[in-house]
């Protein structure tokens, strides 16, 4: 039996930490699902969705070895699902494959992968198809990003930026899309953020390159869905256990109480993104394309848009490098 279905039991047994806090102790996160901070397979994990909702399938996931990619990874592979995660650091995947495999039973190829360059995705798909014989996902989650005024982003850095977020994102789904999409159809979930919505300030670089992400989103929908292919997106917000969250000043979000002025008073967790992602990836959503599910609370919504506040928080970063 594998550790997917032997885990399958009530909430209250193991209770749901989301930034480093209790559920049981706040009503509003009683619902939640399970969680951990670190990119280390849960503990156990209560089912929304049938166990078999993605059995025998394949997905790729780039910058699946951490974060929200790593949850996404362990959350398709408790849904039966065979999985490859990419990224440029072989060791930190290896490590990662290691620990679903074994908190799930199914299978995890550790592949390098640099989305910036086509050869190295071409190169992982020959071996996931060698390895599994088909490709049935394809998640573009590799990203990058930072805070930094736009006076002070060196061309290189936007540059960089663009290139894995946007150009990343399109090189992997073209190489999927020709090599195995384009005859057997297939599900494309972009991993967004809703930074350019409001023109959130000291994000210009990540903003804009999600900004053409969620246009690619639509323009591949259009142009692929007669090939069976489905491609949709999931923005998250501010997501606790995720490097984004320490570089971006979460932890700091948390103390000040900013999480209190959005509608739904917390920063997300990781198994959430998941499930978003399973729902878009999956026959949940048959007949959705082209489209974005924004999953952040309402942040966006409500949330301030404090220039001054993150000049201030970014300047008492540098002085801390130094």
């Amino acid at each position: 039996m594998h550790e997917c279905q032997k885990t399958q039991h009530v909430k209250e047994q193991s209770p749901v930490v989301i930034s480093g806090r209790m559920a049981e102790e706040h009503p509003k996160t009683s619902e939640l699902p399970e969680d951990v901070e670190t990119d280390d397979c849960m503990t156990s994990y209560t089912y929304i969705y049938s166990p078999d909702l993605l059995k025998d399938k394949v997905a790729i996931i780039t910058g699946g070895g951490s974060g929200i990619g790593f949850r996404i990874a362990e959350v398709f592979m408790r849904h039966g699902c065979d999985i490859v995660i990419g990224s440029r650091n072989l060791e930190r995947l290896t490590e990662a494959s290691k620990k679903l495999i074994a908190a799930t039973g199914r299978r995890c190829l550790a592949v390098a992968v640099d989305v910036r360059q086509p050869e190295t995705i071409s190169a992982a798909v020959e071996e996931t198809l060698k390895e599994f014989g088909r490709i049935d996902i394809l998640i573009n989650n590799a990203a990058g990003n930072f805070l930094c005024p736009a006076t002070s982003l060196s061309f290189n850095a936007f540059k960089t930026v663009i290139e894995i977020d946007t150009m990343g994102t399109f090189n992997a789904s073209k190489v999927v899309y020709e090599r195995w999409f384009k005859d057997h159809g297939g599900s494309i979930v972009n991993i967004s953020a809703t930074l350019g919505y409001k023109g959130q300030a000291l994000q210009v670089h990540a903003g804009s390159a999600k900004a053409a992400n969620d246009a690619m989103t639509r323009h591949l929908a259009v142009e692929w869905g007669p090939s069976g292919v489905r491609v949709n997106t999931l923005a998250p917000g501010p997501i606790s256990g995720t490097e984004g969250y320490r570089r971006l000043g979460g932890l700091s979000a948390e103390t000040s109480g900013v999480f209190q002025t959005i509608p739904l008073q917390r920063a997300g967790n990781k198994t959430e993104m998941a499930h978003g992602v399973l729902f878009l990836a999956s026959r949940a959503s048959s007949y959705v394309t082209g489209a974005c599910l924004v999953a952040d609370g309402g942040s966006w919504l409500t949330s301030a848009n404090n220039l001054t506040a993150l000049l201030d928080y970014w300047s008492a970063g540098l002085k801390r490098d130094k």
